[in-house]
């Protein structure tokens, strides 16, 4: 059994006061994937850096104040690799991947993105790097033996299914055309399988981010743009998928929601 949990943080020293560190001593999973961390290791609290019974991965951007990914498990990596060797994008804090036995599992923080701005360029370049990597990444996996799992926030809402109010938002970053193209492209031409939409086919969500904004979480008005996308091997083992939604707004440690799926 393998359970593996990603989610985005907002902010791993402010969620680390609203609840994480409590979540995380009550988690069952054996690697947790956090992404937008913004922060360096060394001023994160002890128990949020190196909890006792973890071993973690930190790859903070080399913008302090950006991004930032982790990774927990429970048991010591094989290996660890930091970036996906992109000269722009690997002191970014948007990649880090390890090797654990059959599986290499993967914390990715995708660029947001905003219409009109370098942001978006940011973004189209960073997908232009990274579909090519996966597609390799999949390859070099399968002729070491390893399933792969690249799970995180990859601010991208593939279909109407996947957001809320798709409708208001079909000229917005994360649901533009082009986004959800490349993203099929994922699915279909790297051979990668969406672990959350396989297990819960033909449903609205369920949603892993609200906005702050309004009532958005109260009603439910979200967006799934957090992703577990697994090799078909290890996609076909997958038993359950769950976002661990909080029971209401003032108990959330973040605006995502961690997303948890359990492979037999």
């Amino acid at each position: 059994m393998l359970t593996v949990t990603t989610v985005n943080v907002n902010g791993l020293r402010a969620a680390a006061k609203k609840g994480f560190v409590e979540w995380l001593a009550a988690t069952e999973a054996d690697v947790v994937c956090l992404q937008e961390v913004r922060a360096e290791p060394h001023q994160l609290p002890d128990e949020v850096r190196d909890p006792a019974g973890w071993h973690t991965v930190h790859a903070p951007a080399a913008a302090k104040g950006r991004a930032g990914v982790s990774l927990y498990s429970r048991r010591e990596p094989d290996a660890v690799r930091v970036g996906f060797g992109s000269a722009e994008f690997d002191g970014s804090g948007r990649y880090v991947e390890i090797d654990l036995p059959g599986v290499t599992v993967a914390s990715l923080y995708l660029p947001s993105g905003e219409v009109g701005t370098d942001r978006q360029d940011e973004k189209e370049r960073f997908m232009a790097e990274f579909l090519p990597y996966l597609v390799a990444l999949r390859a070099r996996a399968a002729a070491e033996g390893r399933e792969v799992l690249v799970c995180g926030d990859w601010n991208i809402a593939h279909t109407e299914a996947d957001l809320k109010n798709w409708k208001a938002n079909r000229k917005s970053a994360g649901f533009l055309p082009e986004e959800r193209a490349w993203l099929t492209r994922v699915f279909d031409e790297a051979e990668y399988v969406d672990v959350v939409r396989a297990l819960h086919p033909g449903v609205e969500g369920p949603y892993s981010w609200w906005s702050y904004r309004g009532r958005a979480f109260d009603n439910d008005s979200g967006w799934r743009i957090d992703y577990l996308v697994a090799t078909p091997g290890l996609a076909e083992r997958a038993l359950k998928a769950v976002v661990e939604r909080a029971a209401s707004h003032d108990l959330r440690w973040s605006d995502h929601a961690p997303v948890t799926a359990v492979f037999g």
